[in-house]
């Protein structure tokens, strides 16, 4: 049986600055979206694995985020830590669709099950 997704939008492309982000709460989860100087957008955990800071008051840099309380970098299109550091958050689907931007919110509530 296939399985259904629940695309919601949660913002529009330009709410999110470039090198920016936007937090989304589903249950008990908080997610950040994230843009880059390239518009790619991404979602994840907004808990860095290390001490627990938001990921989305993170720096911005290519395809990265640094935390902003001990500079641990996460990779966004894979959600590992940068080496030497070690440590993941999740990912979550997201696209973006004449402007705006949309998340299997199904999905999120899941992981936050």
């Amino acid at each position: 049986m296939a399985q259904e997704n629940n695309w919601v939008e949660v913002c529009k492309l330009e709410d999110i600055p470039q090198r920016g982000s936007r937090r989304v709460r589903t249950g008990s989860l908080q997610i950040a979206i994230i843009r880059t100087h390239e518009d790619e957008v991404f979602a994840i955990e907004d808990k860095c694995p290390h001490l627990g800071g938001f990921l989305s008051e993170g720096i911005v840099h290519g395809s990265q985020v640094t935390c902003p309380l001990h500079n641990l970098v996460i990779e966004l299109k894979t959600g590992e830590a940068v080496a030497p550091d070690t440590g993941c958050v999740k990912r979550f689907a997201i696209k973006k669709e004449n402007g705006n931007i949309l998340m299997d919110l199904r999905e999120a509530a899941r992981e936050a099950a």
